[in-house]
């Protein structure tokens, strides 16, 4: 499997049109609204959204790219078990339709592929295209006898190393492993008001 540390580029971020940065929590709003319409209400029955499902994004992997104070682009990485092995699930990487001609998908990739390796983590997995994102690695090598919780086309299942072997003998279901997401302030109110 390709290794991570030959695919990635560095950014050359002052000639951006826009800025990557941290996800914080005033993007919230402008996240959910930017997912549903590059993905539709429908969004939350997807496969993947399984492994997200109450959980909390990976720390300091969850990325927004800003321009012109507007939030345009973002990707988060959450824990999960490879079929026995530690990993990260990728997803959704989303772009406002008026930005994609900017490469915005693609620096938001590289900034958390970047980030995942600086703090040590083995690999990622994702379900997409894969003519795309083979640019930055990922391909279905290692990833045959892996499973997602529910239906999945098998050549959009990809994985990318990025620690050598990580994914070797990997086998079985995709599961989350993440830590609880905290509910959100409007939930935490609801549950306070009925203790």
């Amino acid at each position: 499997m390709t290794n991570a540390r030959t695919t990635l580029t560095a950014l050359n971020v002052a000639a951006l049109p826009f800025a990557i940065r941290a996800e914080q929590s005033s993007d919230i709003a402008a996240r959910e609204r930017l997912l549903d319409a590059c993905f539709g209400e429908g969004r939350h029955a997807r496969t993947c959204q399984r492994l997200r499902d109450g959980r909390a994004p990976a720390e300091g992997l969850a990325f927004s790219a800003v321009r012109q104070g507007r939030l345009v682009g973002t990707v988060r990485l959450w824990h999960v078990d490879a079929g026995g092995r530690a990993a990260l699930v990728l997803g959704p990487l989303a772009v406002d339709p008026s930005c994609r001609e900017l490469g915005v998908g693609g620096a938001l990739m590289r900034a958390a592929l970047a980030e995942a390796a600086t703090r040590d983590h083995g690999a990622v997995v994702l379900l997409g295209d894969a003519p795309y994102y083979a640019r930055f690695g990922f391909s279905t090598e290692k990833m045959a006898t892996l499973a997602l919780p529910g239906p999945f086309e098998r050549d959009r299942l990809l994985g990318l190393e990025l620690r050598d072997g990580a994914l070797d003998g990997a086998a079985g279901l995709i599961v989350a492993t993440g830590a609880a997401a905290k509910p959100a302030r409007a939930e935490r109110a609801r549950l306070r008001r009925a203790a």
